[in-house]
């Protein structure tokens, strides 16, 4: 029966019942005595407490499906309310979860789309980089060296530092064209790809720690672009943000699936609201099955969790062995 004909029908019985009462021997005097009183408030009160318990029996889908909207985070994919209540309830929920359904498909393949695009556009400003800025500081350097043979010996310490400035800002562009445009990951694979991104965060008074299992399983080229960019994000946040001395990557399969674990003793997320970088964490472990987690670490600092299941599958939209 429909919600509609489940209130109708008690709403109509309670009028049926009042109309017999007032036909039959039940009657009203004026004054209204106190058995007459209590009989009709009693009847009144009878009334009102089994339409509010039909009401809420009938509605309480509906208040679950209302705190499931007020809570649905398609970065967040969780369970779907439960499709119960009369037929018309039934149908909206189903509506509902099959609208939630579809939106996750179109953000997962807009996300896609998106990040193809962007690794795409890293690809050009590295290529960029190396082969214009870095060749025309290279040919600054170069110039500078041989001028240094040339000047007075007053001006050569000032020769000097400009090589210095030169040959660091070209570290600095190489450093840069690598981070864009992980060749180390398509040449030596994921676990030099990630040895060579710890090192590369050791310093500055942050040491990175690794522990990569060795007999890993080869895994899709999408599923290692999308686990070396949160270790790299993940390690980004550690050295900008969290005050940390330490931090700890460590790459793992278990029975569940293959494990991402970056863990740092800083000062931890403190609930403050996720930016940028964890959102884009989030989008990239949609796009592979993954489940991502950013949680207080034991004894403080922040865990860092990326969890891609053995059963997991690329959804619909993304590159199929492309960049994503």
């Amino acid at each position: 029966m429909s919600l509609f004909w489940r209130i109708f029908s008690l709403n109509a019985v309670g009028l049926v019942i009042a109309t017999a009462l007032l036909l039959g021997p039940v009657t009203v005097s004026t004054p209204v005595l106190p058995g007459e009183a209590l009989v009709v408030v009693g009847g009144l009160a009878a009334l009102l407490v089994v339409n509010a318990a039909v009401l809420r029996v009938g509605l309480a889908p509906l208040t679950r499906l209302a705190g499931a909207m007020a809570t649905a985070d398609l970065l967040r994919p969780g369970a779907r309310p439960e499709v119960a209540g009369p037929a018309q309830t039934a149908g909206l929920i189903t509506t509902y979860n099959a609208m939630l359904d579809r939106l996750a498909d179109e953000r997962a393949a807009g996300a896609a789309r998106a990040l193809s695009a962007q690794e795409r556009e890293r690809h050009r400003v590295a290529r960029e980089l190396h082969d214009e800025v870095g060749q025309t500081l290279t040919a600054v350097l170069l110039q500078l060296r041989r001028v240094a043979d040339r000047v007075p010996a007053e001006l050569r310490e000032e020769v000097g530092q400009a090589q210095e400035a030169t040959r660091a800002g070209l570290d600095e562009i190489r450093r840069i064209a690598r981070r864009l445009r992980p060749a180390v990951l398509e040449e030596l694979g994921l676990l030099s790809a990630l040895r060579s991104l710890t090192a590369e965060f050791t310093g500055h008074g942050l040491t990175v720690r690794h522990d990569l299992a060795a007999d890993l399983t080869p895994l899709p080229g999408e599923t290692e672009l999308v686990l070396y960019r949160v270790a790299q994000e993940a390690l980004t946040n550690t050295a900008r943000h969290s005050g940390a001395d330490r931090a700890e990557l460590c790459l793992r399969a278990g029975a569940t699936g293959v494990e991402l674990l970056v863990r740092d003793n800083g000062r931890g997320t403190s609930g403050a609201a996720e930016g940028a970088g964890i959102s884009g964490m989030r989008e990239r472990a949609l796009l592979v099955g993954a489940e991502l987690s950013v949680a207080a670490a034991p004894g403080g600092g922040t865990d860092v969790r990326l969890l891609i299941p053995h059963h997991a599958d690329v959804p619909p939209g993304t590159s199929g062995g492309g960049p994503l």
